[in-house]
């Protein structure tokens, strides 16, 4: 035997012992997690696949066709258990818990809330539950008292998925400080379609490359910070012109069409490691051409995406190799609630593949009944022959393999120390966290537009600016009077200069024409959040009616106009007109001065900061901006590019 033969065969021995000595290390971490499955009940199965939300006591009547209390009953938001939900969640071992902004006040309360809930469940038998939170940034942000974030749009605009991933990881750090190990983040739908009433800046672009590329930095900084990241809206509810929240959308595009774009997000992100994958409520009727009688109207539906055996299995599991947890979008949203009976609901998603379920969140005694039934129906459609017990089996695994690699299932002391109050109380919005994000709100600023030498302003002594804020954006006008003291602070008032703020009405339009004509500087700020916002006759959109006729007023004295959108940035379309546009992508609500220690977003405070050139606007586009017609709807051609 030659001297090259015997160093083949000696490699392959190597490489079998390696194989071998693997599959038992597997086998090993495995056995447990079995054992653990072995050991549970049919209804115990059941209940670890649900992921529960209670966020306001309201007692209503058991039937919506039931005589109404005379008087609005009172209502509370959760922030500590009561006995109904104290014993629901003692008998009903649900593996996962969803949090909202109703059940947070402070970071003590939410400690201690968690607690309990863990705690309860245990007492029970329960094995540990997994906490979920909305923390996106932006416009998803669930806890008040956090760092907010700047939204995914802006995180793109920068330029450098490096922000993506820390902005990510300012909101790990602050889950994992309050007891939660999971966050419902990245959003990895490519907003292909303006219009797109849901998904907006949530989206990271409309570029699907982009979107990957993204989505993969800002699921790094989360997994950085041990917390997993759940993927969606699979297979991508960026296309969408209606809201799966209050409608029943369809997209009609076909698998190839899907492959080409919606999926190359998911696809790398899956590749890079995601933990969980969220499903849409939207019908796929190229894809998946199973029916159902829609329980409201009796007309025939498509089978949404969340119970599609076709999407889910086929696809997300087969073709995309996704090994993780599949969770459904929360089923109280109407494209379900209003058309699937919550037993064929169930059903449908557990046979289709989805692994956990996001039950009803309880607002009222009515949606509470309905969560105290879940566990009981699971377990008779089991029984009943109508989900394989095999399904669960499969599912309940997969969570015990989850939970297991973010260290729920070691949790056993679920006290609520000083310790861990400091640490929350100084970590969550903290003042580092806060920087990360204004730097990164600075860096997304896009001045798409500037002529006449119009942005920045240059304040002279004893000038006046008007800042005039949309009807669409009135409630952020708090935001111009913290500006004007910022730039006290500054020293970036000259002597005897102005700062008016003012919020367009259906009544004083004559008024806002008249201040800008009185001002040596005008800026207008503008949110779009529909496309009904850029359309004059529309309830959302007349403001832009008032901008236009104050445009043409300031520029028939030879003045210049800036516009700063501060939303979708749709809006950089409909003022043509306009000298200067600036580009935030997000702003928070903001009646007035905001007080010491609350929190807000940075973009549009960084943005007006700006106008006054205390800022840069180094950011670029995330997304190609159309044109409009004459009904202000985009068009196919594009007025400002990628």
């Amino acid at each position: 035997m030659n001297t090259n033969l015997k160093k083949l065969i000696s490699l392959l021995l190597s490489i079998v012992i390696v194989l071998a000595f693997s599959m038992i290390l597997t086998q090993r971490r495995a056995d447990p997690l079995k054992k653990r499955l072995s050991a549970m009940s049919l209804r115990d199965k059941a209940a670890q696949m649900m992921i529960a939300s209670f966020r306001v006591w309201k007692e209503v009547p058991e039937t919506e066709d039931a005589e109404q209390p005379s008087q609005e009953p009172p209502a509370y938001n959760i922030t500590a258990l009561n006995d109904e939900v104290r014993a629901l969640v003692s008998r009903d071992h649900f593996g996962g818990m969803l949090l909202f902004s109703e059940n947070f006040e402070d970071a003590e309360q939410t400690l201690r809330l968690v607690a309990e809930l863990q705690s309860t469940n245990r007492s029970g038998g329960g094995l540990p539950q997994m906490f979920f939170v909305d923390q996106e940034g932006g416009n998803v942000n669930r806890i008040s008292y956090s760092t907010c974030g700047v939204s995914n749009m802006a995180l793109t605009a920068t330029g450098d998925p490096a922000n993506a991933r820390s902005m990510a990881a300012v909101h790990g750090e602050e889950l994992r400080l309050l007891g939660i190990q999971g966050d419902f983040a990245p959003v990895a739908d490519t907003n292909n379609n303006p219009a797109n009433p849901v998904i907006g800046i949530r989206s990271f672009s409309d570029d699907p490359q982009t979107v990957a590329q993204y989505t993969c930095a800002y699921m790094e900084g989360l997994h950085d910070v041990g917390i997993a990241a759940a993927l969606k809206h699979f297979p991508g509810h960026g296309n969408t012109d209606t809201d799966s929240h209050t409608s029943f959308p369809v997209i009609n595009s076909s698998y190839e069409e899907l492959k080409n774009c919606e999926l190359i997000p998911f696809k790398a992100a899956i590749d890079a490691g995601a933990d969980l994958v969220m499903t849409a409520h939207i019908q796929y009727p190229q894809i998946e051409t199973g029916t159902y009688t829609s329980i409201s109207t009796g007309e025939k539906v498509f089978l949404p995406a969340t119970m599609s055996h076709t999407i889910l299995t086929d696809i997300l599991r087969g073709d995309l190799g996704f090994e993780g947890v599949i969770v459904s979008d929360a089923l109280d949203m109407a494209a379900i609630a209003e058309n699937f009976s919550m037993e064929d609901t169930l059903k449908l998603a557990v046979n289709a593949g989805v692994n956990m379920l996001i039950l009803p969140s309880v607002k009222d005694t009515r949606l509470f009944h309905i969560n105290e039934r879940c566990v009981d129906i699971l377990v008779g459609l089991v029984e009943s022959g109508e989900v394989e017990e095999a399904r669960l089996d499969e599912s309940v695994l997969r969570i015990l393999t989850l939970k297991q690699k973010y260290g729920v299932l070691d949790l056993k002391d679920f006290s609520v120390t000083e310790e861990k109050i400091a640490a929350a109380k100084d970590g969550v919005g903290s003042e580092a966290h806060r920087d990360t994000e204004w730097r990164i709100a600075g860096n997304a600023l896009t001045l798409v537009k500037n002529e006449n030498a119009a942005f920045p302003v240059e304040l002279k002594p004893g000038e006046k600016t008007l800042i005039l804020f949309a009807d669409s954006c009135a409630s952020r006008a708090g935001t111009g009077d913290l500006v004007r003291a910022m730039l006290k602070e500054k020293q970036a008032l000259p002597d005897g200069a102005e700062l008016l703020v003012m919020k367009n009405t259906r009544e004083n339009e004559a008024a806002c024409v008249e201040a800008a004509l009185n001002a040596d500087h005008v800026i207008l700020v503008n949110r779009v959040y529909s496309i009904a916002c850029l359309d004059p006759a529309t309830a959302d959109g007349f403001s832009t009616g008032t901008f236009d006729k104050v445009i043409n007023a300031v520029h028939d004295v030879g003045k210049a106009v800036i516009v700063v959108s501060c939303q979708l940035p749709y809006d950089a379309a409909r003022f043509p007109e306009a000298d200067a546009i600036l580009l935030t992508y997000w702003s928070s609500p903001m009646a007035g001065l905001p007080a010491d220690g609350s929190t807000w977003s940075a973009n549009l405070p960084e943005g007006l900061l700006a106008c006054f050139g205390l800022a840069e606007a180094p950011g670029r586009l995330p997304v190609s901006i159309p044109a409009l017609d004459g009904q202000y709807k985009p068009t196919d051609r594009v007025l400002y590019a990628r």
